[in-house]
């Protein structure tokens, strides 16, 4: 697997989340390979850790819309997917 380029964690803790669910789980892939590296400044480390947890929260909140539709569609039984 390539090596990913360090995320600039000063200036992403304060970005705007991403658009959509995929972009935000592609920067958390990165941003948690980078802190498992063990090669980030302790500074850093507490942002990065910052803009993980908030990318989290971000994922989580579309998943749940996503299951809250999914259950309205199924008149309000959610049902077991069935994986296509």
């Amino acid at each position: 697997m390539p090596k990913a380029a360090p995320l600039d964690t000063a200036d992403t803790a304060a970005a705007p989340l991403p658009l959509s669910y995929e972009a935000a789980l592609v920067e958390l892939e990165t941003l948690v390979a980078q802190l498992e590296s063990g090669q980030m400044p302790l500074d850093q480390l507490l942002t990065g850790y910052q803009r993980g947890a908030a990318l989290l929260a971000f994922c989580r909140d579309k998943l749940k819309a996503v299951e809250d539709q999914i259950q309205v569609l199924d008149g309000g039984q959610l049902k077991p997917w069935s994986g296509a």
